[in-house]
């Protein structure tokens, strides 16, 4: 039984994330709250046991629409979603939207970052640039969408480095922390410089 009944929330003052990570709803809350003041915001784990959308998109925002409409359509409220990934460019762009199954099993982190280190075995320093993606869209029961994209710029390592984090931190080195890969970084650091963060911040820009 869901924890929350859906028909006891006021929709001008409630916002569903559409995500299980109770990480990514302390990240979102914590960026639009200040520019949502009064606003509730609830995971929609939290409202029901919703199946997951078919995310079929091309893009990042794509997905992220795909994501947040659903669980508006599904629970009548307003809702955020976001689609994140690694965009190396020595790979034109993988492992991209196809992030977290890269290697076949979906959040098979081992098994992901393997085969980055096979993909870009034999590619110079110079050449090893990548970047973290973040699409975050707000979707309004009257069909409005906002979306706030965001970026953290990087190089990829040659083997993994630190604990923390999960994905690809433990090969990405943000160009913001020299010397230190995302998974060497505190939680705060990182969601400070994150590209959830940023698009965050970007999304925020347009409700404030």
């Amino acid at each position: 039984m869901p924890s929350i009944d859906i028909s006891t929330l006021d929709p001008k003052a409630t916002v569903v994330v559409a995500t299980g990570n109770a990480h990514k709803v302390t990240e979102i809350e914590a960026i639009l709250a200040p520019v949502m003041p009064g606003v509730a915001f609830y995971a929609l784990g939290e409202l029901g046991d919703f199946p997951d959308p078919v995310e079929n998109g091309d893009t990042f925002t794509e997905n992220a629409v795909i994501k947040a409409q659903a669980a508006c359509e599904e629970t009548g409220l307003p809702a955020v979603a976001d689609d994140s990934g690694l965009v190396v460019d020595a790979l034109s762009g993988e492992p991209g939207i196809m992030s977290a199954r890269w290697a076949g099993v979906h959040g098979d982190d081992a098994r992901n970052n393997a085969k980055l280190m096979r993909e870009m075995e034999g590619v110079a320093d110079a050449a090893r640039t990548a970047r973290f993606h973040s699409s975050v869209v707000l979707v309004y029961p009257d069909g409005t969408v906002l979306t706030g994209e965001g970026d953290c710029e990087g190089m990829i390592g040659r083997e993994p480095r630190g604990e923390n984090g999960f994905g690809y931190d433990p090969l990405f080195w943000p160009a913001e922390t020299p010397g230190r890969t995302m998974a060497e970084l505190e939680p705060s650091e990182k969601n400070a410089i994150s590209h959830r963060a940023h698009a965050l911040a970007d999304l925020a820009r347009q409700l404030s």
